[in-house]
Protein backbone atom coordinates (compact mmCIF):
# COMPACT_ATOMS: atom_id res chain seq x y z
CA UNK A 1 0.00 0.00 0.00
CA UNK A 2 2.85 2.38 0.74
CA UNK A 3 4.31 1.73 -2.71
CA UNK A 4 0.96 2.58 -4.34
CA UNK A 5 0.67 5.64 -2.13
CA UNK A 6 4.10 6.85 -3.20
CA UNK A 7 3.53 6.07 -6.87
CA UNK A 8 0.11 7.70 -7.11
CA UNK A 9 0.48 10.51 -4.59
CA UNK A 10 -2.18 9.10 -2.28
CA UNK A 11 -2.24 9.53 1.48
CA UNK A 12 -2.19 6.14 3.17
CA UNK A 13 -4.16 6.08 6.41
CA UNK A 14 -2.65 4.17 9.33
CA UNK A 15 -5.24 1.93 10.97
CA UNK A 16 -3.87 1.73 14.54
CA UNK A 17 -6.13 3.07 17.28
CA UNK A 18 -5.42 4.58 20.70
CA UNK A 19 -5.79 1.29 22.55
CA UNK A 20 -3.31 -0.55 20.33
CA UNK A 21 -0.86 2.35 20.10
CA UNK A 22 -1.13 2.97 23.82
CA UNK A 23 0.12 -0.45 24.83
CA UNK A 24 2.44 -1.07 21.88
CA UNK A 25 0.17 -3.60 20.20
CA UNK A 26 0.11 -1.66 16.91
CA UNK A 27 2.82 -2.84 14.53
CA UNK A 28 5.31 -0.35 13.10
CA UNK A 29 5.13 -1.62 9.51
CA UNK A 30 1.52 -2.76 9.71
CA UNK A 31 -1.27 -0.74 11.31
CA UNK A 32 1.07 2.17 12.10
CA UNK A 33 2.25 2.50 8.49
CA UNK A 34 0.88 5.50 6.66
CA UNK A 35 0.97 9.26 6.48
CA UNK A 36 -1.98 10.03 8.74
CA UNK A 37 -3.51 8.13 11.67
CA UNK A 38 -7.21 8.99 11.74
CA UNK A 39 -7.88 6.66 14.70
CA UNK A 40 -4.75 7.53 16.71
CA UNK A 41 -6.76 9.07 19.56
CA UNK A 42 -9.81 6.78 19.29
CA UNK A 43 -10.03 3.86 21.76
CA UNK A 44 -10.88 0.49 20.21
CA UNK A 45 -14.29 0.27 21.94
CA UNK A 46 -15.17 3.67 20.43
CA UNK A 47 -14.00 2.47 16.99
CA UNK A 48 -16.68 -0.22 17.24
CA UNK A 49 -19.28 2.35 18.38
CA UNK A 50 -18.46 4.58 15.42
CA UNK A 51 -18.67 1.62 13.03
CA UNK A 52 -22.08 0.57 14.40
CA UNK A 53 -23.31 4.17 14.19
CA UNK A 54 -22.19 4.33 10.55
CA UNK A 55 -23.89 1.06 9.71
CA UNK A 56 -27.18 2.27 11.20
CA UNK A 57 -27.00 5.76 9.73
CA UNK A 58 -28.83 5.41 6.42
CA UNK A 59 -29.92 1.79 6.28
CA UNK A 60 -26.99 0.75 4.11
CA UNK A 61 -24.43 -1.06 6.29
CA UNK A 62 -20.90 -0.67 4.94
CA UNK A 63 -19.18 -2.81 7.55
CA UNK A 64 -20.09 -6.51 7.51
CA UNK A 65 -21.64 -7.92 10.69
CA UNK A 66 -18.87 -10.54 10.84
CA UNK A 67 -16.45 -7.74 11.77
CA UNK A 68 -18.44 -7.14 14.96
CA UNK A 69 -19.11 -10.82 15.68
CA UNK A 70 -15.57 -12.18 15.63
CA UNK A 71 -13.00 -11.58 18.36
CA UNK A 72 -10.52 -8.80 17.54
CA UNK A 73 -7.33 -10.19 16.05
CA UNK A 74 -4.11 -8.88 14.55
CA UNK A 75 -4.09 -12.05 12.43
CA UNK A 76 -0.41 -12.62 13.12
CA UNK A 77 -0.91 -16.39 13.38
CA UNK A 78 -3.80 -18.84 12.98
CA UNK A 79 -6.31 -18.68 15.81
CA UNK A 80 -4.65 -15.64 17.38
CA UNK A 81 -6.82 -13.11 19.24
CA UNK A 82 -5.88 -9.71 20.68
CA UNK A 83 -6.97 -10.88 24.15
CA UNK A 84 -4.17 -13.48 24.05
CA UNK A 85 -1.65 -10.64 24.40
CA UNK A 86 -3.48 -7.68 25.94
CA UNK A 87 -6.49 -7.24 28.24
CA UNK A 88 -9.85 -7.30 26.47
CA UNK A 89 -10.77 -3.87 25.12
CA UNK A 90 -13.69 -3.29 27.54
CA UNK A 91 -11.08 -3.63 30.33
CA UNK A 92 -8.08 -2.10 28.56
CA UNK A 93 -9.77 1.11 27.41
CA UNK A 94 -10.92 2.39 30.83
CA UNK A 95 -7.61 1.37 32.45
CA UNK A 96 -5.68 3.11 29.67
CA UNK A 97 -7.85 6.21 30.02
CA UNK A 98 -7.30 6.30 33.78
CA UNK A 99 -3.54 5.83 33.46
CA UNK A 100 -2.67 7.86 30.37
CA UNK A 101 -5.34 10.57 30.39
CA UNK A 102 -6.21 10.99 34.06
CA UNK A 103 -2.67 10.38 35.39
CA UNK A 104 -3.88 7.79 37.89
CA UNK A 105 -1.41 5.36 39.44
CA UNK A 106 -1.92 1.62 39.12
CA UNK A 107 -3.01 1.54 42.77
CA UNK A 108 -5.68 4.18 42.13
CA UNK A 109 -6.86 2.27 39.07
CA UNK A 110 -7.00 -0.99 41.03
CA UNK A 111 -9.22 0.73 43.60
CA UNK A 112 -11.71 1.30 40.78
CA UNK A 113 -12.10 -2.46 40.55
CA UNK A 114 -9.78 -3.41 37.69
CA UNK A 115 -7.28 -5.37 39.72
CA UNK A 116 -3.74 -4.37 40.56
CA UNK A 117 -2.16 -6.90 38.20
CA UNK A 118 -4.09 -5.53 35.20
CA UNK A 119 -3.39 -1.91 36.15
CA UNK A 120 0.34 -2.59 36.55
CA UNK A 121 0.47 -4.57 33.32
CA UNK A 122 -1.16 -1.77 31.31
CA UNK A 123 1.11 0.87 32.90
CA UNK A 124 4.17 -1.23 32.04
CA UNK A 125 2.99 -1.69 28.45
CA UNK A 126 2.32 2.04 28.03
CA UNK A 127 5.73 3.06 29.37
CA UNK A 128 7.63 0.44 27.38
CA UNK A 129 6.00 1.32 24.05
CA UNK A 130 6.81 5.05 23.94
CA UNK A 131 9.41 4.37 21.25
CA UNK A 132 6.73 3.01 18.92
CA UNK A 133 4.41 5.98 19.44
CA UNK A 134 7.28 8.33 18.54
CA UNK A 135 7.37 6.67 15.10
CA UNK A 136 3.62 6.94 14.51
CA UNK A 137 2.21 9.31 11.91
CA UNK A 138 0.29 12.40 13.05
CA UNK A 139 -3.41 12.06 13.71
CA UNK A 140 -6.56 13.72 14.96
CA UNK A 141 -6.92 14.59 18.64
CA UNK A 142 -10.42 13.95 19.99
CA UNK A 143 -9.88 13.29 23.71
CA UNK A 144 -8.55 15.66 26.38
CA UNK A 145 -5.13 14.00 26.50
CA UNK A 146 -3.53 12.36 23.48
CA UNK A 147 -0.27 10.46 23.20
CA UNK A 148 2.45 12.61 21.73
CA UNK A 149 1.89 16.29 22.31
CA UNK A 150 -0.07 15.92 25.57
CA UNK A 151 1.73 12.92 26.99
CA UNK A 152 5.37 12.25 26.20
CA UNK A 153 7.84 10.28 28.23
CA UNK A 154 11.50 9.56 27.56
CA UNK A 155 12.01 6.45 25.44
CA UNK A 156 14.35 5.06 28.10
CA UNK A 157 14.04 5.82 31.76
CA UNK A 158 13.99 4.11 35.14
CA UNK A 159 10.48 5.23 36.05
CA UNK A 160 8.39 2.18 36.89
CA UNK A 161 4.89 3.32 37.95
CA UNK A 162 3.64 -0.25 37.92
CA UNK A 163 5.79 -0.89 41.01
CA UNK A 164 4.14 1.74 43.19
CA UNK A 165 4.01 1.12 46.90
CA UNK A 166 1.08 -0.74 48.38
Amino acid sequence: LMALSNRRGWLLLATGNKSEMGVGYATLYGDMAGGFAALKDVPKTFVYEIARWRNGRDGTPLIPERVFARAPTAELRPGQRDSDSIPSYPVLDPVLRAYAEQDMSPLEIARRGFGLAVARRVARMVERSEYKRRQAPPGVKILPKAFGRDRRNPITHGFEPWKDLE
